[in-house]
């Protein structure tokens, strides 16, 4: 089991009509549309959930950032997931096939170019889109982002410094004890589960909560499975285009955040030389920073848009 899989252990769920293109393989595909925007119809940000492949749902309105920004939110179900439709082949859910699939959405919407916004998972489509097609990319965000695909790994070490900033919360030992088994290679279901309060700023009932709403919801297990199958990342040649890109680069991660800790993101921050790139991290956040203070998160990324 990886930590890709930290969408899976609760979040909030919000709706909105959906619309629909097709994939370059037939398959159809959905979105929803939040906000109106002030920058009009050419100005949206694409957005990617992470899971991976979990339904966009669960990212909610990002906290109001299309009110914050000005901006409106285009929020993409991968294929599988949410009001896309299954695959007739279940290896088009290998990350890098899922590129184009981001290109086939930008071909739909008629746009030159996108604002491209990726949550954990999500980041490593969004960064291997920016390596393939950097002509058709104007901005890269990446909120929490997995680092898979640039071959970043995140150290035991560096996960237990940040999790012993939470020794005071009643919960504490026994998700401190489930951390050191997974540490250990026993990376089970429980454990996972038992570590769920790190992934969030405040384990309160409001989070409780959503982790249950969450566990609710209908995932596809087929979509997990080969997201990251044999020949999903290249991280030398993803990491070689995207010292090339010179477009703005934004990236936030979450103070409390062991999926995606602040020091893996200020390593992934760095490997855009060329580009005007700004790194943060969100105080008393988790994984889901959006939830945890959505006026310090919509602040933050709506700066991040400008």
């Amino acid at each position: 089991m990886a930590w890709d899989g930290a969408e899976a252990r609760g979040l909030p769920v919000a709706s909105a009509p959906y619309s629909r293109f097709a994939a370059p393989d037939g398959t159809r595909l959905a979105y929803r549309v939040v906000g109106g925007g002030t920058d009009g119809p050419a100005a949206p940000v694409v957005c990617l959930p992470g899971g991976p492949l979990h339904d966009s749902r669960y990212l909610g309105d990002l906290g109001g950032l299309a009110e914050a920004s000005g901006r409106r939110l285009l929020f993409l179900d991968f294929r599988g997931s949410g009001g896309s439709d299954v695959p007739a082949d279940p290896g088009s859910y290998r990350c890098d096939r899922l590129v184009e699939d981001v290109e086939a959405l930008r071909v739909h919407l008629g746009l030159p170019a996108l604002d491209l916004l990726g949550h954990s998972a999500g980041a490593n489509v969004a960064v291997q889109y920016a390596a393939r097609h950097p002509d058709r990319l104007a901005r890269l965000v990446l909120i929490t982002p997995s680092t898979r695909a640039v071959g970043i790994e995140v150290p035991d070490a560096m996960r237990r410094a940040g999790a012993d900033l939470r020794q005071g919360e009643d919960w504490y030992p026994q998700a401190s004890a489930a951390l050191s088994a997974i540490a250990a290679g026993e990376a089970t279901a429980e454990n996972f589960a038992a570590v769920t309060p790190f992934f969030w700023g405040r384990w309160d009932e409001a989070a409780r909560a959503r982790t249950a709403e969450w566990q609710a919801q209908n995932t596809n297990p087929d979509s997990g499975r080969s997201f990251g199958a044999q020949g999903a990342f290249d991280p030398e040649a993803t990491r070689t285009a995207l010292a090339r890109l010179t477009v703005p680069v934004g990236l936030l991660a979450g103070e409390y955040d062991l999926n995606s800790p602040p020091g893996s993101t200020e390593e992934f921050a760095g490997l855009f030389p060329n580009a005007d790139t700004t790194c943060r991290v969100q105080a008393g956040a988790g994984h889901y920073p959006w939830l945890d203070d959505p006026k310090a998160f919509t602040r933050a990324v709506a700066d991040l848009l400008r």
